[in-house]
């Protein structure tokens, strides 16, 4: 079996590899986002009851970010890979026959955190390829990923209508077996980068993230970026649900379908980050999802008009997530995986607060406290912006005043 070693290329069934099973993976933390309201109606739960399934999905994920997959410094990301498919298998068996809100949750929580393969395999993609192709082949695993989350969506949603909530959760567990036959196969064995303890290794992921303000800025806008995205995705179920709509789980999923343009716009942003500059991308993503926000206000009871907001806010999050991502790891080729850690933590810490608070937002006041919450989440992130450019101004200002 092949054996990859850094800045040596990675070879392309590799690659294709990652990129599939990254959207394989990642697609189950989307697929309960179309059957909340089925959900609801099935098991006698509340609607807020209901939203926490998706918040403590994605909370599962950040804790898997957070304390799995620095290990790929020092443990094989072979075997990480292997553990997590096993127990992404068994959790959605469990959310299958769940008879309560509190198994629901708890099976939830363990399949959001036995998903963070897709964080496994982006450094990987960066670490490896060679120099001049590490943007690129970090965009196709993306790109991948992107897929799997609107596959997600889009398949949940007829098999949700057709068949039950509960057998999607059934195909899953069949899905990460077929992963995990896969990953035994195809995986090759990669060299580790971190000797020590795991108590030192979690102490290095607190130091980089204190010593390096610029992973700070990296981590924190995105993460701004994804809680507009998912602001629109959490409360989708109980907006088409109601009037002027008033249809079920499988238009939800057509409507995830949209995302098609967001995927392909994230391999293409891989390309052209080192010619625009990360800055002026993230710039352009937070206006697109400020204008997306202000079309789902004006126009959400159209279909036209959340078709537009859903592309525009996708493509807003993929121009952040990507050049941010990006930048991030090329800070510390050395500590790939753990700052990925770093800024995935903090990205679907921002899903969570997203999903949270358009919950929130839509108990208040409906469609338009959504909207008022997605709105100011890409605001935020362009302000982020703002302050990056008045500080490099004001530091070429210095540089200029002591010559």
């Amino acid at each position: 079996m092949i054996r990859l070693t850094p800045d040596n290329g990675i070879p392309r069934r590799i690659l294709l590899m990652m990129a599939v099973m990254a959207g394989f993976t990642v697609a189950n933390l989307y697929y309960n986002q179309p059957l909340l309201d089925i959900i609801c109606h099935e098991t006698g739960i509340t609607q807020v009851e209901a939203n926490l399934i998706t918040v403590i999905t994605q909370i599962g994920y950040a804790l898997g970010l957070l304390f799995v997959v620095p290990l790929a410094d020092m443990v094989s990301v072979r075997r990480i890979v292997v553990l997590c498919m096993s127990v992404a298998a068994v959790s959605a068996v469990a959310i299958g026959c769940a008879d309560s809100v509190w198994f629901l949750w708890g099976g939830s929580l363990a399949l959001g955190l036995s998903s963070i393969m897709p964080q496994l395999f982006i450094p990987m993609a960066t670490l490896y390829s060679l120099p001049e192709n590490k943007t690129r082949n970090m965009g196709y695993v993306a790109s991948g990923l992107l897929t799997g989350i609107v596959s997600a969506r889009a398949v949940s949603g007829y098999v949700g209508e057709w068949w039950g909530w509960r057998m999607m959760f059934f195909i899953v567990a069949g899905l990460m077996l077929i992963g995990l036959f896969v990953t035994l196969r195809m995986m090759p064995p990669v060299s580790i980068s971190f000797h020590g303890t795991y108590r030192q290794l979690m102490r290095t992921v607190g130091n980089i993230f204190m010593s390096n303000p610029r992973i700070r800025l990296y981590s924190i806008r995105p993460a701004m970026s994804v809680a507009c995205m998912m602001s629109i995705w959490s409360c989708m179920a109980f907006h088409l649900a109601g009037e002027p709509f008033c249809v079920g789980s499988d238009v939800v999923g057509m409507f995830g379908l949209c995302g098609i343009i967001g995927a392909i716009a994230a391999s293409g942003v891989g390309k052209h980050v080192p010619r625009i500059g990360i800055l002026r991308m993230s710039v352009i993503g937070s206006c697109c999802q400020l204008i997306a926000w202000l079309i789902a206000w004006q126009f959400g009871d159209s279909y036209a008009g959340l078709i537009v907001a859903i592309i525009l806010a996708d493509i807003g999050a993929q121009c952040l997530q990507v050049a941010n991502q990006s930048g991030s790891l090329q800070q510390l080729p050395e500590a790939t995986n753990r700052v990925n850690t770093i800024f995935m933590t903090t990205f679907f810490i921002g899903a969570s607060l997203g999903t949270f608070f358009s919950g929130l937002g839509w108990s208040v006041a409906g469609w338009t406290g959504v909207c008022l919450v997605g709105g100011s989440f890409a605001l935020t992130s362009l302000l982020l912006s703002g302050y990056e450019r008045l500080t490099k101004n004001s530091n070429r200002l210095n540089n200029y005043c002591r010559v």
